[in-house]
This record gives structure tokens, C-alpha cells and sequence, in this order.
């Protein structure tokens, strides 16, 4: 079972849909048990940085999550700011990371010419085809993406997936269990359906 993390942030609802579409068994959840005896778990995030932050230490779920993706190895998707949680700070606000992966989340320069947030749909290239995460992904593979901050991890190796706007930036890490995406999968049709099934089936 996939845990979706419930802590009144996110879209839930389409991330649960796609999964079933894949015939993956998924919960939408806010019950501490429930975390604790799943196979994987995905954290979605909308919005502020600050305020899923807040949103998730107050839902007093992050003690355990922690224990299942640090201590027992769980596998775990971020998805959107629920990405840009992972890291250590943003930008965007004053709240800290989980800091579970060592990354920064920057904000994209208000001198390049291009509307900020970068909201629709863009092209990625894969950067470590072999990942499994990734595996089978095409060279014109396309993701929505609604945002302002993008993810910038300190070491450039675990990059899997990067896209372009106005610069370079990751569109998707990982390293040891723990994954992340800008991105967000669940308005992305069949690359998003794909992506999903690659975590769900192969991570």
C-alpha cells in the first residue's frame, strides 16, 4: 500500500486516481498507523513553501515519516513543494526543510524575461537513464509544472530528470530511497502515468 500523506495540502485526490488507473492499491492518509506498515509513501505539496511546512508539522506526522524513510528505507516521493521539502530551505520563506536531502530551493530570476511562476507544460531530459525511477522515460517526455522556486540539490548526481526555463534546474531527484519531482505527475497524462508506475512498481 502507497500512503499519500493527507495534511490538508495537495491534490490528493488526482495523485489516488492515477495510482488506481495503474491497478496500485493507495491510501489518502493522515493516520500515524497507516504511515507505519506502508510500502511507500508520497508527499504532495501546493502553494508556499512556509505554509506546507507549517501544514506538516502540525499534522504531527513528520516524527513518523521520518522513521520510515530514514530508519526503515521506505521509499518516498515528493511531489511539487512536497519536493521542495526535502531539502534544506527555500527561498520562498523562513521555515526549514526536512533537510533530508542536501538541496536548496531557489527562486527563478525576475531579469529573465519569462513569466513567473513557469505554469504549464515543459519538455525534460533524462539524466540518468538507468535510474529506475526514470527508466523508459522518451526524449520528447512533457510535464506540467506550476512554480516559482525550483530545486537545486548540492550534488549535481542526483539529478534524474532536468528541464529549462530561463536556466537549467532539476525537474527530478533522488537519492537512496527518497525522490522528488517539480513537476507534478498527476496532470501529466501518460508521462506522469508512467513516472507513477516507476515509483509504485519498480522503486
Amino acid at each position: 500500500m502507497i500512503a499519500i500523506v493527507d495534511y490538508d495540502i495537495g491534490n490528493l485526490g488526482a495523485v489516488a486516481n492515477m495510482l488506481g488507473r495503474l491497478g496500485v492499491v493507495s491510501r489518502i492518509t493522515s493516520d500515524p498507523a497507516d504511515i507505519a506498515v506502508a510500502d511507500k509513501i508520497i508527499l504532495p505539496g501546493n502553494g508556499a513553501f512556509d505554509a506546507c511546512m507549517a501544514g506538516l508539522r502540525a499534522s504531527g506526522l513528520i516524527e513518523v515519516i521520518e522513521q520510515r524513510v530514514l530508519r526503515d528505507r521506505v521509499p518516498l516521493l515528493g511531489i511539487c513543494v512536497g519536493a521542495q521539502m526535502l531539502g534544506t530551505h527555500s527561498e520562498e520563506g523562513h521555515e526549514r526543510g526536512l533537510g533530508w536531502l542536501p538541496m536548496s530551493v531557489r527562486r527563478f530570476p525576475v531579469d529573465s524575461g519569462l513569466r513567473v511562476p513557469q505554469m504549464g507544460w515543459n519538455s525534460v531530459t533524462v539524466r540518468k537513464p538507468d535510474h529506475p525511477m526514470v527508466q523508459g522515460i522518451p526524449d520528447d517526455a512533457r510535464y506540467y509544472f506550476v512554480h516559482s522556486y525550483y530545486m537545486d540539490p548540492a550534488d549535481p548526481a542526483d539529478i534524474l530528470l532536468e528541464a529549462s526555463y530561463g536556466l537549467p534546474f532539476a525537474a527530478a531527484i533522488a537519492r537512496d530511497n527518497i525522490a522528488g519531482v517539480q513537476f507534478h505527475p498527476e496532470k501529466s497524462h501518460k508521462f506522469g502515468l508512467h513516472l507513477l508506475g516507476r515509483f509504485a512498481k519498480a522503486v
